[in-house]
């Protein structure tokens, strides 16, 4: 069991560092793009969860960046607090100043504080892996996290990165967008995952179908070959920002039957409860009066132009 675990978390932060790469390349018209700080925060990317330290040469292989480019960020970064230069090593860590920027920004996530109850609730209840989950450019960034009494072999946790076309918290996810999002979302994955677009499109089209007629979209070995799961999508109480939530397990602990007729429609409940949670809160503001995109009828957002993705 120890052994699937070190692999799911090895692959998984492998898988997240190639597909996130470089920022990018839709930016070289933008006057506004700052290169050099985006070249600095993808340095800050390069670092996963678990892993610990990095050196130079690890960083350049990660980013796409030229070693001298690198190794210049990595002293800026490490002057600023931002990283550690571990001497004995020759590598770097993350610094205090992360830390602080990223205690900041979760610790101020209505969504994050009305998902915790819930999500260890159903993670207890199936004996999954549960988790609550934001975009991080192609990717999606596990904002909590939780296990059930046994769960072993998956040891994702918060800053866990997940790639956003093949797990059911992306394509959940990809579903609640508007139409004018998603589309430059599937653009950008299309570009990244051109060798495998078919397989990823074929994917998409049948999640999308999911969610349309049930709320949730199931996966199962469709990123790791280890892991199947389900997602649902969610947004904050006011509708202006987009999460999804999943539970997930090792294949040889569930079937695939009861993935679509029993954790699938829990988590759609879940999703709600967590927005009737939001909308509770005394933090939360009172919802705008805007025009929201029209739904399908269940309350999971409208259906992508999935004729579009088939004519990529």
């Amino acid at each position: 069991m120890g052994n699937v675990s070190h692999l799911v978390t090895r692959t998984a932060a492998f898988q997240s560092s190639v597909e996130n790469g470089l920022a990018e390349g839709s930016t070289g018209k933008d006057r506004q793009f700052v290169t050099a700080l985006a070249r600095g925060l993808d340095i800050l990317r390069a670092f996963h969860a678990g892993e610990g330290m990095l050196g130079n040469q690890e960083i350049a292989h990660r980013t796409g960046l030229p070693k001298p480019t690198v190794a210049r960020l990595t002293h800026t970064l490490t002057e600023l607090g931002y990283l550690n230069y571990i001497r004995r090593f020759r590598k770097y860590e993350l610094g205090a100043s992360v830390l602080a920027l990223g205690y900041a920004a979760i610790s101020s996530m209505d969504v994050r504080r009305a998902s915790r109850a819930p999500l260890e609730q159903i993670a207890h209840a199936l004996n999954a892996s549960t988790a609550l989950g934001g975009r991080d450019r192609h990717s999606m960034i596990y904002l909590e996290a939780c296990r059930g009494p046994s769960v072993v072999a998956i040891t994702h946790d918060v800053g866990t990165r997940v790639p956003m076309a093949s797990t059911a918290m992306g394509r959940a996810y990809l579903f609640s967008l508007p139409d004018a999002d998603r589309n430059k979302q599937i653009d950008a994955i299309r570009r990244r995952w051109r060798d495998d677009w078919t397989k990823v499109k074929t994917g998409f089209e049948r999640s999308f179908k999911e969610l349309a007629d049930h709320g949730f979209c199931v996966t199962w070995g469709e990123w790791l070959p280890e892991l199947c799961g389900v997602g649902a999508p969610l947004r904050n109480s006011d509708g202006t920002a987009a999460y999804a939530i999943n539970a997930s397990a090792p294949i040889y602990q569930i079937s695939r039957d009861r993935l679509e007729a029993d954790w699938g429609p829990r988590l759609v409940k879940v999703a709600r409860d967590i927005r009737t949670g939001m909308a509770a809160q005394p933090s939360a503001a009172p919802a705008p009066v805007a025009a929201r995109p029209v739904t399908n009828g269940n309350g999971n957002g409208h259906r992508p132009p999935i004729s579009a993705m088939a004519r990529r």
